[in-house]
């Protein structure tokens, strides 16, 4: 495998040996974009056809993916484009259009500094509500005071009552088999799954230690029970949850895991990221219900038709 990431228009595969130039760069992009870690992109190379291309050699990246829906009537994939770091110029995006449909998760960072620019040259920026980031407040998912989180709370004590002798561990490789327990678990109980994210969650614990991934795992009667995995990602200000699996019998663990994990993160992470929806409305329900302080919100760009 080559480790070199070659100039556009040429593109590899995104590898692992990868990791090394694009890590670096990655982590000091200051938005929170969730997708943008080298975990976040790796994890999901097979699903999305993920190719990386540098915008120049001492410049941004360039990630060319497809989308993994079949449509029905049989069309093509629909192919886009994103640039974690910083906008192309002029010539280069009008020659990723050519070659694919669109450019998805602009972040406000790399979108402010072209926007008028660009817009004046047939760019159409949107809203990409679907694939807002949701961000909590670390200190309020931790203590979950107030009226707001009335609800939240007694489904946390009720799992404190119900299971007094429960026990949180910090992840490490050690512990990685018994999460692959509970993963496997929650994938013969998941009532909809359909394939999910399960490969990608189990190959994170497969690779933790690479990944210098972050987590819990919580135990119930000494059983493995539930666990989350995440990384510090907007220079450190922000924790973005990448995975999170429970078993579904003991009830209130996933309240319970949410609340304890958020205790137990270090005080100078500000903001807790747990993702987007990407459109399902029961998920967007659901994460609305921990009463978000915000989102890292996103753009799609489209070339208007000459």
């Amino acid at each position: 495998m080559s480790r070199q990431i070659p100039c556009y228009p040429d593109y590899v595969p995104l590898n692992l040996e990868h990791r090394e130039i694009l890590h670096p760069r990655l982590s000091l992009t200051a938005d929170g974009v969730s997708e943008f870690t080298f975990a976040g992109l790796y994890l999901f190379r097979d699903r999305y056809n993920y190719r990386v291309s540098r915008i120049s050699i001492d410049g941004g990246f360039i990630i060319s993916g497809e989308q993994p829906e079949h449509s029905s009537h049989g069309d093509r994939k629909k192919t886009f484009f994103m640039t974690p770091c910083e906008a192309p110029n002029w010539d280069i995006l009008v020659s990723l259009f050519e070659t694919h449909d669109y450019w998805k998760n602009i972040s406000e960072s790399v979108l402010s500094p072209v926007q008028k620019e660009f817009e004046e040259r047939g760019i159409v920026f949107l809203e990409d509500r679907n694939n807002f980031d949701y961000l909590y407040y670390r200190k309020d998912l931790a203590q979950l005071t107030g009226k707001k989180f009335h609800k939240k709370k007694n489904h946390v004590n009720h799992f404190l009552k119900t299971y007094p002798n429960h026990e949180q561990r910090q992840m490490n490789a050690a512990l990685v088999p018994l999460a692959i327990e509970v993963l496997d678990r929650w994938r013969q109980n998941a009532v909809l799954y359909n394939d999910g994210d399960y490969a990608a969650a189990r190959e994170a614990l497969d690779m933790f230690s690479f990944f210098s991934l972050q987590g819990s795992l919580f135990f119930v009667d000494g059983k493995p029970a539930a666990y989350c995995l995440g990384e510090s990602i907007a220079r450190g200000r922000m924790f973005a949850i990448h995975f999170e699996k429970g078993i579904d019998e003991y009830k209130g663990i996933y309240q319970f895991m949410n609340k304890a994990f958020a205790e137990s993160l270090p005080r100078f992470f500000t903001w807790i990221n747990r993702e987007q929806d990407l459109g399902d409305e029961g998920l967007r329900q659901s994460k609305m219900t921990y009463r978000p302080c915000g989102f890292v919100q996103k753009y799609m760009g489209i070339k208007e038709k000459s």
